[in-house]
C-alpha cells in the first residue's frame, strides 16, 4: 500500500472511531508494521500543524487518537452550550404518535399498529429522551410497556397528555389507510 493511502486510512480509522486505536491494529490495516505507523502518524501530525487545522493526532499509550486542538476548547464550548435542534423522520414521529395516544404500549402493540418493525424508531425516541419504559405487561414475555416523557410534553409545547389534540374519525381512517398502503408497498419491494 503507498504512503498517500496509508495516511488517508489511519486518517479515516481514527476520525471514525472517535476514540484511541492501537498502534498494531493501524498497522494491520495499512499493511505496515508499528514502528512505520509511528513514523506515518508524525508526518500526519506535521501537516496537520502547518495547515492549521482544528484536530491533531495524540499517542495514548501504545495507541492514537484523533482530537481537537486545545486552543480549539472555547469553540467547542460554544457549540455544546448552543441547543440541539433535531428532526423527526415521519416513521419515529408516526411511532410516537402511537405512543402518545395508546400509552402505556409494548413495541409489539407498536408495530401491530404500523405493520412493520419499529425497532429503530422506538430506540431513537428513546435516545432523545421523548419515550421511556414504564415497567412491563404482565403477559408470556414480559414486554416492555412504553410511554412518553416530560421532554416529550415540553417539545411539543403541552401541559398534559389531555392536552393532545383529538384524532377525529376521519383522520383515524385516513392513517389506517396510509399504514396500508405502507405495508403493501413494503411486500411488494
Amino acid at each position: 500500500m503507498e504512503l498517500d493511502r496509508q495516511e488517508a486510512v489511519i486518517e479515516a480509522v481514527l476520525f471514525s472511531m472517535g476514540e484511541s486505536v492501537k498502534i498494531s491494529k493501524l498497522a494491520e490495516l495499512t499493511e505496515t508494521t508499528p514502528s512505520q505507523v509511528t513514523k506515518i502518524v508524525e508526518k500526519m501530525k506535521k501537516k496537520m500543524e502547518s495547515a492549521n487545522r482544528g484536530v491533531t493526532i495524540t499517542q495514548v499509550g501504545d495507541a492514537y487518537q484523533m482530537c481537537s486542538k486545545p486552543e480549539m476548547y472555547d469553540y467547542l464550548i460554544d457549540i455544546t452550550k448552543s441547543e440541539r435542534k433535531y428532526t423527526l423522520t415521519d416513521t419515529v414521529l408516526e411511532t410516537l404518535s402511537i405512543v402518545a395516544y395508546k400509552q402505556p404500549v409494548t413495541k409489539g402493540d407498536i408495530e401491530k399498529i404500523r405493520g412493520v418493525d419499529c425497532s429503530h424508531a422506538v430506540n431513537k425516541l428513546i435516545e432523545l429522551d421523548l419515550i421511556k419504559e414504564l415497567g412491563r405487561l404482565d403477559a408470556p414475555g414480559r414486554p416492555i410497556l412504553f410511554g412518553t416523557t416530560e421532554q416529550f410534553l415540553r417539545s411539543f409545547g403541552v401541559k398534559s397528555l389531555d392536552d393532545l389534540p383529538e384524532v377525529s374519525q376521519v383522520q383515524k381512517e385516513e392513517f389506517r389507510e396510509q399504514a396500508e398502503q405502507e405495508v403493501s408497498l413494503q411486500l411488494n419491494i
